[in-house]
């Protein structure tokens, strides 16, 4: 639709153009004007100003004159339209497009709302659309939204309006993670997204340090400093280079998916009948590897022995490659 519009504009402006051109020629030829005395009758004729005539024209320059207005009238009226039309379409189209990601949005659940679409925003985003997780950003830079609209769902406006976290769904959502650059805003956008929504899992980036403890008492269950993860990756590969650069490729994304699983024990011996890790047996039936247990109060166990008795409300982390780990999801219906 906007290519037949820019092609109906093109042609427009072809034609208001042409009939300038065919009008200064024709009043330089059949009334002997010079070049600006042409483009000054042609320009009062067209637009229909009712200036005086230069001079007194002939008979034939009066039927090239009628000519010309009734076809600068048809002309001009023609552009007009392709113009009008032009921007009632693209006014339609963007409250359609809004209708459209409003509704995409009101059906969302348990979902994650992202604040802001910076660096550390736009790799979350990423990292949750590898995983397919259902998310909304809120952004309120129009020129980012554009050149991502088709990809993510968003909502324009600034997080720190509680109209604006209602209409991205917070009520209703998960998770939220704030990624603005500045503390101050995480910090308003923390304490309004805790009063709309109190069981909310709230993840929110740092700068300074001493904007650690005051998110934390806002209400952010996670505070992340990027600069600080940053230099202590950078050192660490100074440190033990093979083992830091072994964990990231843990971390990369493969061509399906990535290589460490979390799983709900719930999902797995609702299938299995198992007890323990070494019921499970994932490591014959899958290829993927149990390296981590984390028990119904929140614990953590580093490589759990086989015998350990697995709890309802437990999970496992599972290590596996690509395809090893899309089977273990298709075994158990993961995902």
């Amino acid at each position: 639709m906007v290519r037949l519009f820019r092609s109906k504009i093109v042609l427009a402006l072809f034609l208001m153009i042409l009939v300038l051109v065919i009008g200064v020629v024709g009043y330089k030829l059949f009334s002997d004007f010079t070049w600006i005395e042409a483009i000054y009758m042609t320009i009062i004729t067209v637009t229909t100003v009712g200036f005086s005539e230069v001079r007194p024209l002939d008979e034939d320059a009066k039927i090239f004159t009628v000519f010309l207005i009734v076809t600068s009238v048809f002309i001009f009226g023609y552009a007009i339209s392709v113009v009008t039309e032009y921007l009632l379409g693209r006014n339609s189209l963007q409250i359609l497009k809004k209708k459209k990601v409003k509704k995409k949005i009101e059906a969302l659940s348990d979902h994650i709302v992202v604040c802001g679409f910076g660096r550390n925003g736009m790799q979350a985003a990423d990292r949750l659309k590898a995983y397919k997780k259902p998310f909304v950003v809120i952004e309120k830079d129009r020129e980012v939204i554009e050149r991502f609209e088709d990809e993510i769902l968003f909502v324009e406006g600034d997080a720190n309006e509680d109209e604006i976290l209602v209409e991205a769904g917070i009520e209703r959502a998960q998770y939220l993670i704030t990624a603005v650059p500045d503390d101050a805003e995480n910090l308003f956008i923390v304490l309004s997204a805790r009063q709309l929504n109190k069981d909310l899992f709230i993840i929110s980036r740092a700068s300074q340090v001493t904007s650690l403890t005051k998110l934390q008492l806002a209400g952010a269950n996670k505070v992340i400093m990027p600069d600080k993860i940053g230099g202590d990756h950078m050192a660490s590969l100074v440190v033990m280079p093979d083992l830091i650069t072994f964990i990231n490729q843990l971390s990369m994304e493969g061509e399906n998916t990535t290589n460490l699983e979390e799983v709900e024990i719930e999902d797995l011996t609702t299938q299995v009948d198992c007890n323990s890790i070494k019921d499970l047996d994932l490591r014959r039936k899958t290829g993927c590897t149990i390296i981590g247990y984390i028990d119904p109060n929140g614990n953590y166990i580093i490589n759990p022995e086989a015998d350990l008795v697995l709890e309802p409300k437990g999970k496992v982390i599972v290590l596996g490659r690509a395809e090893q780990i899309k089977k273990l999801n298709q075994m158990f219906s993961i995902g």
